[in-house]
């Protein structure tokens, strides 16, 4: 799912048909260039015959055998266009609704955390179905996806508006924005592009402001290789929370900064980045990536067929789950993760009645060792008046003999909590982010920033 619709491969001696045709696509990073070939695609289950593609040459960037499925809407397709925008040239997606009628006309996506300590579900996408045990998605708001002007049908996105004051930042406040889309009819609601084919969500910077302005420690740097971005000490937790048709998205907040992205370890890389040049148009105000739709649940409707035509279709719409809503389990992830310890749980009532036992066996644990230390007292002021050869063969030479008050004591909070502790949690996605923009092919980061 991404801003891009066409298909393309890099490779030579691929089993494929000739269309004559050139085409390429370029991204906001990079580009690919390559003859139109025609072959049979296999992809989620489907079958679709004389797909065609841009056949790329192998280069460093994209080895042979690596490549790109767009699932963006059929009007940004560049093959579409190279083939005279003749049924041939449909996007994937497209030709897969086309020609299998009975097939819903919708895909979707959710996004994992690779390390999350308690939620370790993979990265899932379908086409025409919904995941089980997220059915209640088809009861959420469908928002219209918003059609840019006829004459830039080629910037068409899967893209919609977010409420007016929409946008809550890390102090609780709304953020105050103004869109830049001159066709949209009020200016406080923002037009968010939903891409995974972007890491770090590109916003206003307005919005990045409103999110990282209000952490200790947080400032806006000039990085070599990617300008101007917010970073701020990895211990910090910050929130964020979208709105869409009234419906609340929190972030989570390992999803809003980054570590080991920069070359200082103590600091990490603020997720919500101020918009590139390169990322602008007057199409869209913001493109919310990985960062954000890991948060979410989204299904993206291309139209109902109806009256089996498959030239008449309804309006495309989104629709999106919330996927973060236990906040306490979200602060405990990212003590866990960040500060690599428990969250203390002192506003979790389900463990009290354990806090009140350890408390309770903690003071009689306090009055034993006073009482012993009284008999040490006399005894000692008893064997003071003792032979020497007394005090070697009597309490002290006891097999059975209590341990100095100095030694540590038991591990009784693990023994009264049944079972061990939990294994300590691993480091959040190290090494698994990529290139946060749209790029023709996904490397993990070769080196942090900075350095």
């Amino acid at each position: 799912m991404g801003s891009s619709s066409d298909l393309w491969v890099a490779g030579t001696g691929v089993q494929s048909t000739s269309t004559g045709k050139t085409s390429g696509v370029t991204y906001v990073k990079g580009s690919i260039e390559g003859p139109v070939e025609l072959a049979t695609l296999e992809f989620a289950g489907y079958t679709v015959k004389d797909q065609a593609f841009i056949l790329a040459p192998p280069s460093s960037d994209n080895p042979a055998g690596t490549g790109l499925i767009g699932l963006g809407p059929n009007n940004g397709s560049r093959v579409f266009e190279a083939l005279d925008r003749e049924d041939q040239g449909d996007a994937v997606l497209d030709r897969l609704f086309r020609q299998n009628t009975s097939t819903p006309n919708f895909l979707s996506v959710l996004l994992g955390r690779s390390d999350d300590p308690t939620d370790t579900f993979p990265g899932d996408l379908t086409v025409g179905e919904i995941l089980p045990g997220y059915e209640v998605i088809s009861s959420q708001p469908k928002l219209t996806v918003s059609r840019v002007s006829i004459y830039d049908t080629g910037d068409q996105h899967w893209q919609t508006l977010v409420d007016a004051d929409g946008i809550i930042g890390s102090n609780g406040k709304v953020i105050s924005v103004t869109t830049g889309v001159n066709t949209t009819s009020n200016a406080k609601q923002l037009t968010a592009v939903f891409d995974t084919g972007f890491t770090l969500p590109q916003v206003p910077a307005a919005v990045a402001q409103g999110i990282y302005g209000p952490i200790s420690g947080a400032r806006l740097q000039n990085i070599s290789g990617l300008g101007e971005s917010w970073t701020l000490p990895c211990t910090a937790e910050v929130n964020a929370t979208f709105k869409f048709s009234g419906v609340s998205i929190p972030i989570h907040p390992l999803d809003l900064s980054m570590s080991d992205a920069l070359s200082d370890s103590s600091r990490c890389l603020g997720t919500f980045q101020p918009i590139s040049d390169d990322a602008q148009s007057p199409s869209y105000d913001m493109i919310l990536g990985m960062a954000f739709l890991r948060n979410v649940y989204i299904l993206i409707n291309f139209g109902d067929f109806v009256d089996d035509s498959a030239a008449a279709v309804a309006d495309p719409y989104i629709q999106l789950l919330p996927t973060t809503n236990d906040t306490a389990e979200a602060h405990n992830d990212f003590v866990r993760v960040r500060l690599n310890r428990e969250a203390n749980p002192s506003n979790d009532t389900r463990r009290a009645p354990w806090r009140t036992i350890l408390l309770a066996i903690g003071l009689a644990l306090l009055a034993l060792a006073f009482i012993l230390g009284v008999i040490s007292y006399i005894r000692r002021r008893r064997a003071a008046r003792a032979p020497v050869a007394a005090r070697v063969g009597g309490f002290f030479n006891n097999q059975n003999t209590y341990a100095p008050l100095g030694t540590p004591a038991p591990p009784m909070a693990m023994e009264v909590v049944s079972g061990p502790p939990p294994p300590g949690p691993p480091g959040y996605n190290a090494g698994q982010y990529y290139n946060p923009y749209d790029a023709p092919h996904q490397t993990p980061y070769g080196r942090p920033y900075g350095s």
